[in-house]
């Protein structure tokens, strides 16, 4: 059904004239009348009755009538919102990403959006990377925001992407037991004192071996650079056993904080705290393994500007090197 031909069916209505109506639309009569002809057949109703040289709606047409108008106020109210948007965006943002970028980077962006679209409502769906991909299938969200290997979809966009380092952290105190010349790792390193000393970046040289002999504390199995280090530990025959795992990031943090272990994470997630010297990056001899921040979205996904001012913000903190 022809928009314009609802137009000019609810104009010949009111004007009773189809030379009229086709004035006031700046149509040709003869196109009104071919417009009318083809809305008549898809009804498969009579829409007017000429009577002599009046034009009146037939009863089927006065039943149209207030679906016309309606349809007609409608489109209205839909262009004028939209028009709306153009200025103040609203509706909802929805964002599935993984609990350690929930709990450490993006509240930060959130807010940032949310001060540019205090309209926009953001719903933050947290899942694992293979359930947040179903849902981006199916369009449950909008993109995701996670950390992985880079993944090669022809049905998925990379909106942004940044390489990281995962590193394996410690807190100072732990790190004084592990450096001393009698820590459990057996190395040899950087004194109490000096750690507290110089709280800006302190490394501490360690084999694999050692560091999977200290007590780890691990995101939860199958995680995204968890899973990264199991692949790359299984590549040189070996396991890792930690004494706690789960999938909630703050908890690990809390946890290191008590001096309860060494865990493996993004480094850019607590730079902060490394450079505050709450935390501590454990270097490992020959051993690296690279993770890369991500937002992606699905290739037939509308890319409006509340997705595109997201994936804005974050680029804006992470500018090219």
């Amino acid at each position: 059904m022809e928009f314009r031909a609802v137009k000019s069916f609810l104009e010949v209505a009111r004007q009773k004239s189809f030379c009229r109506a086709a004035e006031k639309l700046g149509y040709t009569q003869a196109a009104v009348t071919i417009q009318i002809k083809q809305l008549e057949e898809e009804l498969g109703v009579k829409l007017f009755d000429r009577i002599g040289k009046q034009t009146f709606l037939s009863n089927s047409g006065q039943l149209f009538y207030d679906y016309a108008l309606k349809m007609v106020n409608d489109a209205k109210e839909a262009q004028q919102v939209l028009s709306s948007q153009k200025k103040e965006p609203t509706g909802t943002l929805t964002i599935g990403t993984i609990d350690s970028i929930c709990s450490t980077v993006l509240p930060n962006f959130v807010q940032e959006f949310h001060l540019m679209f205090p309209k926009v409502n953001i719903n933050v769906i947290v899942d694992t990377p293979k359930a947040l991909f179903n849902k981006l299938n199916s369009n449950e969200i909008d993109l995701i925001y996670y950390l992985d290997e880079i993944r090669i979809d022809q049905n998925l966009v990379i909106a942004f992407s940044k390489k990281e380092e995962a590193v394996f952290v410690s807190p100072s105190q732990f790190i004084s037991e592990i450096s001393g010349t009698t820590g459990a790792a057996g190395t040899t390193g950087t004194s109490g004192a000096a750690l507290e000393a110089n709280k800006t970046y302190i490394s501490v040289d360690s084999s694999i071996d050692e560091i999977l002999f200290e007590p780890l504390i691990l995101t939860e199995k199958g995680a995204s650079y968890r899973f990264l280090l199991e692949q790359h530990l299984l590549s040189l025959g070996k396991k890792v056993k930690p004494i706690i795992e789960t999938g909630n990031t703050e908890f690990i943090l809390n946890m290191l904080k008590r001096n309860l272990g060494i865990s493996f994470l993004p480094k850019f997630m607590v730079e902060d705290q490394i450079k505050r010297g709450k935390l501590f990056v454990v270097n490992v001899k020959d051993f690296s393994i690279p993770v890369w921040q991500q937002i992606i979205y699905h290739k037939d996904k509308y890319v409006g500007r509340k997705m595109k001012s997201f994936i804005q913000i974050v680029k804006n903190h992470f500018p090219p090197e």
